[in-house]
């Protein structure tokens, strides 16, 4: 495994892998899903969610969130406290990324998508195989 290097590897890295995992916190219960929207904007790096999924309830309770991804026996797990951020220019550049939200999150459907990216965040890589001592990237 290449080393990663700062938030743009991480984006990179992610992107690659096509589908990740964002895990949250429900009560007692960690919860995992799937997703595979990212998008790199001013140094961060934003993901989405439904507002009306119990997913964003979960980040409203407890904003502490990992992300991990891999690729091949690569992992990649990015976490830190999750910030939502409502900026409207965000939402139509994220549909620049990803075409699809706009048919999802939209006034006729009435549904919100909420953007979000980490604070105090770390990431941590490795390697499934060759189990390569993690390392840790301060951001």
């Amino acid at each position: 495994m290449s080393e990663i290097k700062g938030i743009e590897g991480i984006h990179e890295f992610l992107g690659k892998a096509g589908t990740f995992f964002l895990a949250t916190e429900d009560g007692e219960q960690p919860k995992t899903r799937p997703l595979s929207f990212q998008m790199l904007e001013n140094g961060k790096i934003y993901f989405g969610v439904g507002k009306h999924k119990d997913v964003f309830h979960q980040i409203e309770k407890n904003p502490r969130v990992e992300v991990c991804g891999f690729k091949g026996a690569d992992i990649v797990r990015y976490y830190g406290k999750a910030v939502v951020d409502d900026d409207p220019a965000l939402f139509d550049k994220a549909v620049k990324v990803l075409p699809l939200l706009a048919q999802i999150y939209n006034e006729q459907s009435g549904l919100k998508l909420a953007l979000f990216y980490l604070v105090d965040a770390k990431a941590e890589y490795s390697n499934m195989v060759e189990y390569t001592l993690k390392k840790a990237i301060e951001l």
